[in-house]
C-alpha cells in the first residue's frame, strides 16, 4: 500500500557520505536476489527464509568437525536451490517466478525475476483480461499459481476478499470478512483528544493492507484491525480483531501496514501516536505474531519511541534479510530503524534518535546496507548496522535530502538505487557512495511503489499512466502506457504478466 502524501516542503539539500567500507556488495543473482558468496548479506524470499529457519530448528549440526563440514555443504546446496527458484511453502505447487505472495513481491523489494514482461499496452491492446472490482481499495494483489487474491471495501462498508482466476480474470469466490465504514477526517490536522482515534486520508480506506499467501492459505488484514485467514477454497480458518485485543489504533491517517509471513507465523506491525504527551492512557506501538494456521498468539513486543504525536506513525511493512546466518526482520518508523528475530520477537539492534515525521515508504536492502526514507520528504538514509544492541549515527554511511519520496518506496536494481517523489521526479543514485547519477521528471503524481524486471523499471501514476524506463546509469525512457482508471496500489508480477490494481478494475497486462 501507498496511501497518501502530504506535509512540509522539501528541506534544504544535505548530502553526507561516511565511508565505512568502500567495497561494493556482491551482485545479486537474477533469479532470487540472493547475494553471491563472500560474507555479503543475503536477501531471500520470506518463504525460503522460513524453510531455512525450520531446518535450523530441527537439525542442529553435531559437534564433530567432519559432520559439521558436511552440514555446511548441505546448507550451501539448499541456498543454491533458492537461487534456482525453489520456495519453502511452494515445492511442486509454485515456482518463485509464478508467485507474488505479498506486498512488493517475494522479497518485499519490488524486483521480479521475470525475463520478458511487456512494455507497451493500452485499454484496447496488450491486456490479457480486465476484471471489474467492487470499488475500492489500495492493496496490492497476492498471487500464487492460478490464484489472485484482492481485498476491497465495497459500498464504503463491506470488507471483501476475492479470489480471481489468474488465467481468465474471472472471480472464483468472494468472502465478506467484516463490515465497517471508514472513519474520515474533516481536515488534515489533529490536536488534543482528536489524536485518540484514527481518521483516514481520502486516498485510502480500510482495504489498504495487502494480503499475503504461502500457497496454501491467504491472510488478509484491514484498517479496522481485522486479521483473518482463508484456505484457497474460501473456507475461513480463523479471525481476530487486533484493535479489540491491543487497543484502538491512534495512527493519524489510517492503519495501512501489511502483514508478512515467516515460517508458521504471520506478523503484524502497529506504529502509532503514543499519546505520551497527553493526559490519560498511552497508546503504545507494538509488533505481534500469530500462528498462521490457527490464529493463536505466538509473541508480542512493545516498540517504544521518543517521538511524539504524528512522528510516531509509520505505514511501512517489515522486510527480512539473512545476516551472519540469522534472519533479521527490519522495521522502520517512529524515528527508529531496528531489527528483530522474527521467530521470537527478540530485538537484535536499533538505531534511535533519527529525525523526520510519519513514514510511508518501506525500506529496501543492498548488500549489507539498508535504505530508509525519513518521513515527510526528509532525508534518504543509507545505513550499515555494525553490530547488535544500540547503534549510533556512525552507522549512517550517507544521506540525501532533496526532493525525497513521501509515499513510493525506493527500489534497487543492479548497481543503482532509484527513488521517485510524489510529484514525479525520478532520481538514480550510486548506492555505495550516495552520488546522484541523474534525475528526470515523469508525468503525473505518484503513490504506488515501482517494480523492476529484466533491467526495466515500471512507474504507475495516479491517473493510470505507466512509464517504463531502463534501470541504468543514464536516463532512457522506453514507453508510456495509459489506462482509464485511478491507481494507488503498487503493481504485482507473475506468469510473465503485470497485474495493475485500479480503483475499479484489476488489469492483467501480458504478451
Amino acid at each position: 500500500m501507498q496511501p497518501f502524501g502530504h506535509g512540509r516542503p522539501p528541506r534544504r539539500f544535505v548530502h553526507r557520505r561516511t565511508c565505512v567500507r568502500r567495497s561494493r556488495p556482491c551482485n545479486p543473482l537474477p533469479a532470487t536476489g540472493k547475494q553471491s558468496p563472500g560474507g555479503c548479506v543475503v536477501s531471500l524470499p520470506h518463504s525460503f527464509l522460513s524453510f531455512l529457519e525450520a531446518m535450523k530448528n530441527r537439525c542442529t549440526p553435531p559437534k564433530l568437525a567432519p559432520t559439521f563440514f558436511l552440514w555446511s555443504i548441505i546448507t550451501s546446496i539448499i541456498a543454491a536451490g533458492a537461487a534456482a527458484g525453489f520456495t519453502a511453502a511452494g515445492g511442486s505447487r509454485a515456482e518463485a517466478a509464478e508467485a507474488w505472495p505479498q506486498w512488493r513481491g517475494p522479497r518485499g523489494d519490488g524486483v521480479s525475476s521475470a525475463a520478458d514482461l511487456p512494455i507497451s499496452w493500452a485499454e484496447d491492446s496488450g491486456i490479457k483480461w480486465k476484471c471489474p472490482l467492487p470499488p475500492w481499495g489500495a492493496s496490492t494483489p497476492a498471487i500464487w499459481d492460478d490464484a489472485v487474491f484482492v481485498t476491497t471495501q465495497a459500498d464504503d462498508e463491506r470488507l471483501l476478499l476475492l479470489r480471481i482466476d489468474a488465467k481468465k480474470g474471472d472471480i472464483v469466490w468472494t468472502r465478506e470478512v467484516g463490515r465497517e465504514q471508514t472513519p474520515r477526517a474533516a481536515q488534515l490536522r489533529k490536536a488534543g483528544e482528536e489524536r485518540r482515534a484514527q481518521k483516514f486520508h481520502n486516498t485510502h480506506n480500510l482495504a489498504t493492507p495487502s494480503p499475503v499467501t504461502d500457497g496454501q492459505l491467504v491472510v488478509c488484514h484491514w484498517g479496522n484491525g481485522l486479521l483473518a485467514a482463508y484456505d484457497f477454497d474460501g473456507n475461513k480458518l480463523w479471525q481476530r480483531n487486533l484493535q479489540e485485543e491491543h487497543g484502538k489504533y491512534t495512527i493519524w491517517w489510517g492503519h495501512g501496514n501489511s502483514p508478512i509471513l515467516y515460517g508458521d507465523l504471520v506478523i503484524n506491525v502497529c506504529m502509532q501516536d503514543s499519546l505520551a504527551d497527553l493526559p490519560g492512557d498511552p497508546s503504545p506501538s507494538y509488533i505481534a505474531a500469530y500462528h498462521k494456521r490457527s490464529g493463536a498468539p505466538a509473541w508480542k513486543v512493545l516498540r517504544p519511541t521518543a517521538a511524539t504525536a504524528e512522528s510516531c506513525d509509520s505505514y511501512t511493512t517489515p522486510i527480512l534479510r539473512v545476516n551472519n546466518k540469522r534472519t533479521e526482520m527490519i522495521v522502520w518508523g517512529g524515528q527508529i530503524l531496528d531489527a528483530y528475530d522474527p521467530q521470537t520477537g527478540r530485538k537484535l539492534w536499533e538505531l534511535t534518535g533519527l529525525s523526520g515525521n510519519r513514514v510511508i515508504p518501506s525500506p529496501v536492502l543492498y548488500g549489507d546496507m539498508i535504505f530508509a526514507i525519513q518521513g515527510m520528504r526528509q532525508a534518504l538514509l543509507a545505513v550499515r548496522p555494525s553490530g547488535d544492541g544500540p547503534r549510533t549515527r556512525d552507522d549512517i554511511v550517507w544521506k540525501f535530502d532533496q526532493g525525497t519520496s513521501d509515499s513510493p518506496s525506493p527500489i534497487v536494481v543492479g548497481e543503482q538505487l532509484f527513488m521517485i517523489s510524489n510529484d514525479g521526479v525520478l532520481r538514480c543514485f550510486d548506492p555505495v557512495e550516495g552520488r546522484l547519477l541523474w534525475k528526470e521528471r515523469l508525468r503525473g503524481e505518484y503513490r504506488a511503489s515501482p517494480i523492476a524486471a529484466a533491467g526495466r523499471l515500471y512507474f504507475v501514476n495516479m491517473k493510470g499512466l505507466t512509464t517504463v524506463v531502463s534501470a541504468s546509469r543514464r536516463f532512457d525512457k522506453l514507453t508510456e502506457n495509459q489506462l482509464d482508471d485511478e491507481f494507488v496500489a503498487s503493481p504485482a508480477v507473475a506468469h510473465g504478466c503485470i497485474y495493475l490494481r485500479g480503483k475499479n478494475a484489476l488489469y492483467c497486462i501480458g504478451r
